[in-house]
């Protein structure tokens, strides 16, 4: 059975792999695996959780809400008390769910920001984080052991399941605003009167991040906010060539700024009031700067690597440690569990800060982007040029770069590695890092990585640079990589 779980969960093409009697037999294997002794790998959460508890939840896709139901359905037949939330529901209220219904742990049936022909599976640990990989491939030996020994999923007629309390509809939203009102100031968002245009890209951020500003007396125009499964065939990604609408919105004068969620709300990005794309690098160094200076608030910050050194700048400026991990929220998640992390993000929008669960949020990071505008009384693309000023410049470009056929990921990692050149674009290398692929830091601080792709013939390469000139040679570096090894 080809089913295998990435940084992120399992994802496949519905119909094609990701089929119900798939996803029964996953459900199957991720109740083996929660059940069995070694789940916790002897550190069990310090929540008091309930061992026999699982939350389920789902995004707004073609067929999620049934899926989800399936996977409850199983659950319950292996003696699991299911959570199911009553419709779609953004990963991170789920996620949240998880935490503060004290559960073993969560299942969310979404493909995230990937096209509409995909859905997915996202499993979560009792603290509110993703599912670490040793507890993801727990599920994928279980998977294979069943396949091997012809071991069917069990499975509890719904109804029946309903009566005996096994599955419990339930709303997961109101308990996940009365948590994020403790940790946005909506007083200073109700003094600063914004006008929002929020692009829930068809996903199941819809109407969250209006919901939770009424009242304040923001004028809120929500866009896309329909049950949509196909996202109007574009890919449900806060990212500038999808955020055409949102553009449209701003300049016909419907909000000052923008905020948009990807499919499943995990991600966030934002627009300016000229329509500029406001990408996460921005957002994560804005609320760094913004949570010491403002709120006063200390701690360690996380990045991965292929997030901006705007970051860097600001937490050295601060005394604050900073530290770098692999590409995936999951490696960010790991230091907000074992240490004290002011905020953590990373460059595809994944962003999540104190207090809250270790889990990468849209709807949080608009409402604390709101706020930030709120308490500065400017628009949103002075805030960005200052912060440019002040950090920067920091101009950004990423290229997934198709290679003619599969090639070693070790083996051009240890060849980047190797053949390190002295110099790009006439900044010489300061530091080679392969900490995630093999990354090039310039002395004055641009930097390229270049991240071969595991699983198909892609080198995913990221550039940032203090000048146009300086992105445009990094990438073309990668360029010339990427056709040495076609």
């Amino acid at each position: 059975m080809p089913i295998h779980f990435g940084t992120d969960g399992w994802r496949a093409v519905i119909s094609d792999t990701f089929t119900f009697n798939n996803l029964r037999m996953v459900a199957q294997a991720i109740a083996d695996a929660i059940a069995s002794s070694t789940w916790h790998n002897g550190n069990p959460p310090t929540n008091g959780f309930d061992p026999r508890k699982i939350v389920v939840g789902f995004d707004t896709r073609f067929l999620s809400d049934r899926y989800a139901t399936d996977v409850a359905r199983v659950l319950a037949a292996n003696g699991f008390n299911v959570l199911l939330a009553q419709s779609d529901a953004p990963t991170p209220a789920i996620s949240y769910a998880v935490y503060q219904q004290k559960a073993v742990g969560g299942v969310m049936i979404t493909a995230s920001h990937n096209p509409p022909r995909y859905n997915g599976v996202k499993l979560k640990a009792a603290t509110g984080s993703s599912a670490s990989p040793e507890q993801c491939r727990q599920v994928e030996v279980y998977l294979n052991d069943n396949e091997i020994q012809s071991r069917g999923p069990n499975l509890m007629d719904y109804d029946q399941a309903l009566q005996m309390k096994r599955i419990q509809r339930f709303n997961p939203i109101p308990s996940y605003l009365d948590h994020v009102r403790q940790l946005i100031n909506f007083d200073v968002i109700a003094e600063g009167k914004l006008r929002v245009v929020v692009d829930s890209m068809y996903g199941s951020g819809r109407g969250v991040i209006r919901g939770a500003l009424q009242g304040t007396g923001c004028e809120v125009y929500e866009i896309r906010g329909e049950m949509n499964p196909g996202f109007g065939g574009v890919h449900p990604e806060p990212i500038a060539r999808y955020l055409a609408p949102l553009a449209g919105a701003i300049s016909s004068g419907f909000g000052d700024f923008g905020l948009a969620t990807d499919g499943d709300a995990d991600r966030i990005g934002a627009m300016d009031g000229r329509g500029n794309f406001v990408d996460p690098h921005k957002i994560i160094a804005l609320s760094l700067r913004y949570l010491v200076e403002k709120r006063g608030w200390r701690g360690a910050v996380v990045r991965t690597v292929s997030t901006s050194r705007m970051v860097d700048r600001l937490a050295a400026r601060y005394g604050l440690p900073l530290y770098e991990t692999p590409v995936g929220f999951n490696h960010i998640a790991d230091y907000m569990m074992n240490e004290d992390v002011l905020i953590g993000g990373e460059e595809s929008g994944g962003i999540s800060f104190k207090g809250h669960i270790p889990e990468g949020d849209g709807p949080i990071m608009g409402l604390l982007l709101a706020e930030i505008v709120a308490a500065a009384r400017v628009p949103l693309n002075e805030l960005v040029d200052d912060l440019l000023e002040d950090v920067g410049p920091a101009f950004y470009e990423r290229k997934d770069l198709r290679l003619r056929h599969p090639v070693s990921k070790s083996a051009i990692t240890q060849r980047l590695r190797d053949e390190a050149p002295a110099e790009i674009g006439g900044e010489g290398v300061a530091q080679v890092s392969t900490l995630d692929g093999v990354k090039y830091v310039m002395k004055d601080d641009s930097w390229l990585l270049i991240r071969p792709s595991g699983t198909e013939p892609v080198l995913r390469v990221y550039a940032e640079g203090r000048s146009q000139a300086m992105v445009k040679a990094l990438l073309g570096f990668g360029e010339s990589v990427a056709n040495s090894v076609a």
